[in-house]
Order: structure tokens, then C-alpha cells, then sequence
């Protein structure tokens, strides 16, 4: 919480957590250094270095593999020209891998700064990033209408109380 807060108190130059808010923090937690340093290098979501002003972090794990995270990837490297793990020259926009952001099953799907972007395409994700640039602001959530983790297509079961084949109530 103290890392997080820090982070977010230095969004004016590059959103990360600086060393003498790591010595800070130590001191108000009264342990030592090397163990605050170890929280913050274990959770992706504490930055150590400058990141842009909209940091994409796109999940790399199996799902979001398996779903078109590489195809993402190579779509922002191209249109962003730059790799993982750098910043675009005009500071906007940092793009990295990170684990899993447990958004599963709505995979693929990347988190710029707070907000999850899911259902991705590289097409929807490179026009939310555009929206971004232009106007600061991209609707978050499924990219593809889907609400909350319903399967593709819609529900399938547990639709509502009757059965569709006789119309009597199933239990409910």
C-alpha cells in the first residue's frame, strides 16, 4: 500500500517509485531497506524506473498466449515503434510483459494503468490506444461486448427458471 501510494504520488515524472521513497518507507515501516526493495521488485504493478503516462502491460501467460497475446504484441511494437520494455519517445506510452493479470477468461487482454482492456484483437487494441493518445480516455472491459467472464456467445445454462422443452419450472 505504501509502495502503491508512493507510485501514484509521482505521476508527474514517470509513475515509479523512486529510491528515496524506498528509503522512506522503510524507515516509517521500521525494517530494513533490502526488504522494501524485495516487495517492490517482486509485484509488477510497482515500477522502479520511469514508465509513459499510459503503461500497457500485456499478460504473457498461457491463456493469454494461447488467445493471441504474441499477435497483440508484435501490433503495438509496430505501431508504437518500440519493444517491451520501452517508451515511446514522447513518454506516452511504456509497453511490457507481465504475468498473469487474472483476467483469463477474456483473454487475450492487457491493463494500462488501471483500467483492463479484455477480448483483445490487435485491431480493437491499437484503436484503444489511439483513443488514448487522442483523448486520454478508451472504454475498458471486453472489447468484443461480452459482460463480465460469460462465455463467447453468450450464456448456455442457467438462463432462467424454465426448461425450454416443457416450459414447467426447473427447481428454481
Amino acid at each position: 500500500c505504501a509502495l502503491d501510494q508512493a507510485q501514484r504520488q509521482n505521476h508527474k515524472n514517470g509513475h515509479y517509485v523512486t529510491d528515496a521513497a524506498i528509503d522512506t518507507i522503510a524507515r516509517l515501516l521500521e525494517m530494513p531497506r533490502i526488504r522494501v526493495l524485495e516487495v517492490a521488485s517482486f509485484f509488477t504493478m510497482i515500477n522502479l524506473r520511469p514508465v509513459g503516462k499510459f503503461h500497457i502491460q500485456l499478460c504473457g501467460t498461457t491463456p493469454c498466449m494461447l488467445c493471441g497475446a504474441e499477435d497483440l504484441r508484435q501490433a503495438v511494437e509496430t505501431h508504437l515503434h518500440i519493444k517491451a520494455g520501452q517508451t515511446t519517445k514522447d513518454g506516452t506510452f511504456t509497453l511490457t510483459e507481465v504475468e498473469c493479470l487474472g483476467a483469463c477468461a477474456n483473454a487475450p487482454m492487457v491493463q494500462i494503468n488501471d483500467a483492463y482492456y479484455e477480448d483483445l484483437t490487435p485491431e480493437n487494441l491499437l484503436t484503444v490506444i489511439d483513443n488514448l493518445a487522442k483523448t486520454g480516455q478508451a472504454s475498458s472491459g471486453s472489447q468484443s461486448g461480452r459482460r463480465a467472464s460469460e462465455p463467447q456467445g453468450g450464456l448456455t445454462t442457467l438462463r432462467d427458471c424454465h426448461t425450454e422443452n416443457s416450459g414447467k419450472e426447473a427447481g428454481c
